[in-house]
């Protein structure tokens, strides 16, 4: 998805889609995405991670495939549900480390996945840059073929790390009562709330992002596509080298609360910037400081939720970030239309109340017991 994303504003473009219809095609995925991950997730308890990864990772390849020899706009929307309904692989990427690490070390092993993730970032949009010109369906073949090779990966070398199948809760595959009162739960409520605005705040942050890069700062999609790998390097290097040392330093909590303070003052930083170098300066160091958010947040649920239920609780996850996902562009586009840099400041004043939602995470004795 890093590999297309730079490549959207020319998608958009070239199918004759307004901004609303961009906002419609990046909210249908969240919205599939949303109602499938919990499924997935539990499934994945109840059967094995790795089939379901494995469906969800061709499920990805088949996607953009069809996005590639899209003739309409409809198949391109097509495209993208296809991809949001079979968006389990982080959630239960997620599920394999808590799996296969100890609690104590939970932190590295989701350091080490979003460093799989930064990788992503690193070569997805210079992958993008490159081949940008040579035709709108050369990068989602390559997504595609990328998507392919994972699968394969997936089939011959991943082992089955669900040692607890079958012994999930019995209840329903979609269970909006039970993703509600999620937030309700004494264990993992907060932590799943600071998700959701958390994801609602860098949604803004991504929609807002490209307009404000190509108006403002009147850069080329090449030039966007150049700064997404900076960014990604940037946040590579956090995971690889930063995000362990802090939280055997600080905890993991801590650290949690510290980054999500420094994003705070990043974005709103970014409101008041309006020329190049400034601009970069700030979202390098988001890079760094947003990077681990994701990560310890992951971190934080596998360590509050018992080893029978972790993909369900990261599919519950990845829920909240798809709702956050929905919502955060059309709140985006809201402010956007009063001033072009306001959704930075909205997002800014999400990421406040996180910071001080952080808090409650923090409390000694705060968690007594869970529903999952």
């Amino acid at each position: 998805m890093a590999l297309l994303f730079p490549f959207f504003i020319r998608i958009r473009k070239s199918f004759g889609l307004s901004d609303f219809d961009n906002g419609l095609l990046f909210a249908l995925f969240s919205l599939c995405q949303f109602v499938s991950t919990p499924i997935i997730g539990r499934l994945s308890d109840k059967y094995g991670r790795r089939p379901l990864l494995i469906v969800s990772i061709a499920g990805t390849a088949v996607s953009f495939f069809m996005a590639a020899f899209a003739p309409s706009a409809i198949f391109l929307f097509l495209a993208r549900a296809l991809d949001g309904i079979t968006a389990g692989n982080i959630p239960v990427a997620s599920a394999v480390i808590s799996d296969t690490t100890a609690p104590k070390d939970r932190a590295r092993g989701f350091g080490i996945l979003g460093a799989s993730f930064g990788f992503g970032f690193i070569f997805g949009p210079a992958i993008s840059a490159f081949t940008i010109g040579f035709g709108q369906s050369v990068p989602f073949m390559i997504a595609g073929v990328i998507s392919i090779i994972a699968t394969l990966c997936t089939i011959l070398f991943l082992p089955e790390t669900n040692t607890h199948m079958g012994e999930v809760s019995h209840g329903k595959l979609f269970d909006f009562a039970h993703l509600i009162g999620a937030l309700k739960d004494k264990m993992v409520g907060m932590t799943l709330l600071i998700s959701l605005i958390y994801s609602t705040a860098f949604s803004m942050f991504i929609y807002a992002f490209q307009p404000y890069s190509v108006k403002v700062l009147h850069l080329t999609p090449t030039q966007i596509s150049i700064i997404f790998s900076c960014l990604g390097i940037v946040g590579l290097l956090s995971q690889i080298f930063l995000l362990h040392r802090l939280t055997q330093w600080f905890g993991v909590k801590r650290t949690f609360s510290s980054a999500i303070f420094l994003v705070m003052c990043v974005f709103t930083l970014l409101f008041f910037i309006s020329s190049y170098v400034p601009f970069l300066i700030a979202l390098t160091a988001m890079g760094l400081f947003n990077t681990p958010i994701g990560s310890l947040i992951q971190t934080i649920l596998s360590q509050e939720t018992d080893a029978n239920s972790q993909g369900t609780i990261q599919g519950l996850n990845t829920s909240y970030v798809s709702i956050g996902q929905i919502i955060g562009p059309i709140l985006g586009g809201a402010f956007a239309t009063q001033a072009i840099g306001l959704p930075f400041l909205a997002a800014a004043a999400c990421m406040c109340m996180c910071f001080f939602a952080s808090f409650r995470i923090l409390m000694p004795g705060y968690h007594k017991e869970s529903a999952f």
